[in-house]
């Protein structure tokens, strides 16, 4: 299990497979892996967007996330994961989120890797300033909708 939050851009295929390589002792363990990349729009809320900045209070951001990981394979047989979030200035296109689960079963890593990514985006402390193409700053006040975390 590991939680990263990182400072610019980085990218997602070569962090997992960083993470797979230092967890090859799983390898026939391993029956399936789900991975969830989050990348930035150039739109929210009827907006073009041209950039943002993401803020989290140093701390308390990896505390969160490594509590709702802690949850998730308290919920489901995972064998492994791994949760990578950008802050700093971002651009569309730009990976702002990786989740990847390793499971001996599909369902188990479906259903984590899901979990983790919506409660991330309910609970976690990370706060968005947008820039749009009007010039015009705002921080956005509310994510995406998900779905029930019950």
């Amino acid at each position: 299990m590991a939680v990263f939050i990182v400072q610019g851009d980085f990218n997602p295929w070569q962090e997992i497979q960083k993470y797979q390589n230092s967890i090859d002792s799983l390898a026939g363990k391993i029956g399936a892996a789900c991975i969830f990349i989050g990348t930035m729009r150039d739109f929210n809320l009827g907006d073009s967007v041209k950039s943002m900045t993401l803020e989290h209070y140093p701390g308390m951001g990896e505390k969160q996330l490594e509590v709702i990981v802690v949850e998730a394979h308290q919920q489901w047989s995972i064998l492994d994961s791994l949760v990578v979030h950008r802050v700093g200035d971002i651009v569309p296109k730009d990976a702002i989120v990786l989740v990847a689960v390793w499971s001996a079963h599909r369902g188990d890593a479906f259903d984590a890797c899901r979990y983790i990514m919506e409660a991330l985006k309910s609970r976690a402390p990370f706060w968005k300033k947008e820039r749009l193409v009007s010039e015009y700053e705002r921080w956005v006040a509310e994510n995406t909708t998900g779905y029930n975390l019950v």
